[in-house]
C-alpha cells in the first residue's frame, strides 16, 4: 500500500466456520469447496498480511444471530431457515471468524443480521472516525455480501476495490457475474495489485 494507508480499510465480510469450513452447516452451498479450489483463505492471509505491515484499518463483519433469533428475519428466501437449522447462532464455533485469518485483538469485529455488512451496524461510523475514505471489499459470498457491502460503501462515496481473488461464491458463474457487476461500482482487482 501506499504512504496513505491511514484512509484505507480492509472489510473482510463472512469468513466464518458456518460458511466457509467444509465442517459448516452451510458448506454444502458450495463456499467451501470454492474456497478449496482457489485457495482464498490463503490470500486473504496474504492481504491480511500486507495490510497489518501497513497499519491500514482491518475490520471483520460476521454474519449471525443470538441464541433467540430474535434478530432473524423469518420470512427471508435467505435466512428464513436459520432457527429451524440452528444455523449461524452467535457464541459457537460456527460464527467464529475461520482460525486461518483469525483478528488481531485490536482489530474491529462487528456483528450484523442481514447481507450488507452496513445496515444496523456500526460500519459506517467506525470508518468515518478513523477517515477512511477508501474501502477493500473480500468476502463470502460475492454475489451477496460483497456485492451488497460494495453496493452501500459506493452509495456512501467510498472509494471502493473489491478484491477479487479473496471473494467467495457458490460456483464460478455466481462469482464470475458478479465481479462483472461490481466492476460498474467499483474497481475489481486482485490482493496483490491492491496492497
Amino acid at each position: 500500500m501506499n504512504n496513505n494507508s491511514k484512509t484505507k480499510a480492509l472489510v473482510l465480510i463472512d469468513f466464518i466456520n458456518e460458511i466457509i469450513d467444509p465442517a459448516g452447516k452451510l458448506a454444502g452451498k458450495g463456499y467451501a469447496r470454492f474456497e478449496a479450489d482457489h485457495h482464498t483463505l490463503s490470500n486473504v492471509s496474504a492481504a491480511l498480511h500486507a495490510a497489518r505491515a501497513t497499519n491500514t484499518l482491518i475490520v471483520y463483519v460476521r454474519l449471525g444471530f443470538s441464541p433467540t433469533y430474535v434478530e432473524q428475519p423469518g420470512s427471508s428466501p435467505l435466512f428464513g431457515g436459520a432457527k429451524k437449522f440452528e444455523a449461524l447462532r452467535l457464541g459457537g464455533w460456527g460464527t467464529e471468524i475461520h482460525a486461518s485469518i483469525s483478528p488481531l485483538s485490536e482489530e474491529v469485529v462487528l456483528t450484523k443480521h442481514r447481507i450488507s455488512a452496513f445496515y444496523s451496524t456500526q460500519l459506517d461510523l467506525i470508518l468515518r472516525n478513523q477517515g477512511v475514505s477508501s474501502l477493500l471489499i473480500a468476502g463470502v459470498a460475492t454475489d451477496l455480501a460483497v456485492q451488497s457491502a460494495a453496493r452501500d460503501a459506493h452509495d456512501r462515496d467510498y472509494d471502493v476495490t473489491v478484491l477479487a481473488d479473496c471473494c467467495v461464491a457458490a460456483n464460478e458463474e455466481d462469482h464470475a457475474t458478479s465481479l462483472k457487476t461490481l466492476a460498474k461500482i467499483s474497481t475489481v482487482t486482485n490482493f496483490e495489485s491492491a496492497l
